[in-house]
């Protein structure tokens, strides 16, 4: 939908400074119903007073929906499979939040019969991508409105100008400059921006929210075993546990001894280089199980060609490609190597740290006779001789050549 009048707007609801402006200048500016969707990822916020402020700011109905088990299951458990790490380092918190988001503000739109989408991103960032790809993929008839490519103010300090004048109620502590601006979910927590716009300086200690310092961490060890089924956790200590509440109880774990923090400079998906400090407890101790059980199940060949196609993946996320046909057809790919993914690894957290200590599973494609020293079985030591040969024809070739001065 290009233009014409607009009759409903589903708002993509944060209950921050943007979201809650915003909330109030697209009924100033389009004089329509606004629905402000709040999606609970596990944020850790208070929901009901994200909901009151929506309600205070102008919204005509208020969407609050639950779906960290949603997140988990069909979002982040899927990218893990795929061992995803966005330039070596990012495990993707944010980038994989958005299409979650954005769905369901088109299916809400669907129910309620709006014909537009907002969303708070700015102008700069990656997260304008994310929504809007994934808006154009699901439903490309929705208008789609993006306040900070519209309107004129430019600032935070504009911002709070326009809530003063107009009286819109926002979050206690909102009104002091913060020095940072952070994101959280269920996956993860990242600050971005401000003090931290210096990269040449050490982040600040209270950047950090979910994870003590490795060195404040405690002397003794945490030792725990994580259950595995088709590529995705299962268990913890032999205790069934949904997704969710996997990743939570990993996340307290990996932040009591300081498991998961990422500094990191990157490059955004619109071209300029940013800088992320990235708290990831849970995910990553997670994505270090996962691959010491894939290496005990995966053949040689499937487990490479994974780790050959893992930093294309990631950037699809990272670039707001989740439901890109190319994104879907490495996810079957993916989804078919995890089949055999099955079975149980002990991990040992100690003051940042994540060591593999033990890993076992019914698939093991490991076989400690074959991999001895001794002779027997299927190889012969003898046999490596002909294969050495073989592999190295050409090499041969080529200094033959060489030595008789042809090259």
């Amino acid at each position: 939908m290009a233009g014409g009048e607009i009759r409903k707007i589903v708002l993509a609801y944060s209950g921050g400074l943007d979201t809650s402006v915003i909330l109030h200048w697209l009924r100033e500016r389009y004089g329509c119903q606004i629905v402000a969707f709040i999606a609970d990822l596990g944020q850790g916020e208070d929901m009901a007073a994200i909901a009151q402020r929506a309600k205070a700011a102008g919204a005509d109905e208020i969407r609050l929906e639950d779906l960290r088990e949603i997140f988990v299951r069909d979002y982040v458990f899927p990218m893990l499979r795929a061992n995803a790490l966005y330039e070596g380092a990012y495990l993707l918190g944010t980038a994989i939040a958005r299409p979650l988001i954005a769905k369901r503000q088109i299916e809400i739109a669907r129910e309620l019969d709006a014909d537009a989408l907002a969303h708070g991103a700015t102008g700069k960032g990656n997260d304008q991508l994310r929504f809007e790809l994934s808006y154009a993929a699901e439903n490309p008839d929705l208008r789609v409105i993006a306040p900070w490519r519209e309107w004129d103010m430019a600032s935070r300090r504009d911002l709070m100008d326009y809530a003063r004048a107009r009286q819109i109620p926002l979050a206690d502590g909102v009104e002091e400059e913060p020095p940072f601006s952070c994101d959280a979910n269920l996956l993860h927590h990242s600050s971005e921006g401000k003090v931290l716009e210096d990269a040449s300086r050490a982040a600040p200690p209270d950047v950090y929210r979910w994870t003590v310092s490795p060195e404040d961490a405690p002397e003794e060890a945490c030792h725990v075993a994580i259950d595995f089924e088709a590529g995705d956790a299962v268990a913890l200590d032999g205790a069934a546990l949904d997704g969710a509440e996997i990743l939570s109880r990993l996340n307290e774990m990996g932040g009591a001894h300081g498991v998961g923090r990422v500094d990191m400079v990157e490059n955004r998906a619109t071209g300029m280089k940013s800088r992320g400090v990235y708290e990831t407890p849970g995910g990553t101790i997670l994505l270090a199980a996962r691959r010491a059980l894939e290496a005990l199940t995966l053949d040689g060949g499937a487990m490479h060609l994974k780790d050959e196609l893992m930093p294309r993946y990631a950037s699809l996320i990272y670039d707001g490609l989740w439901f890109s046909p190319e994104r879907r057809m490495l996810q079957a790919l993916v989804d078919e190597s995890q089949l055999s993914v099955r079975g149980s690894v002990r991990v040992r957290l100690h003051r940042g740290l994540v060591s593999v200590v033990g890993r076992e599973s019914g698939s093991s494609l490991y076989s400690a006779a074959l991999a001895s020293f001794d002779d027997g079985g299927l190889y012969s030591q003898k046999d490596a001789g002909g294969f050495i040969r073989l592999r190295g024809l050409r090499l041969e070739v080529l200094a033959r050549r060489r030595l008789a001065g042809k090259d």
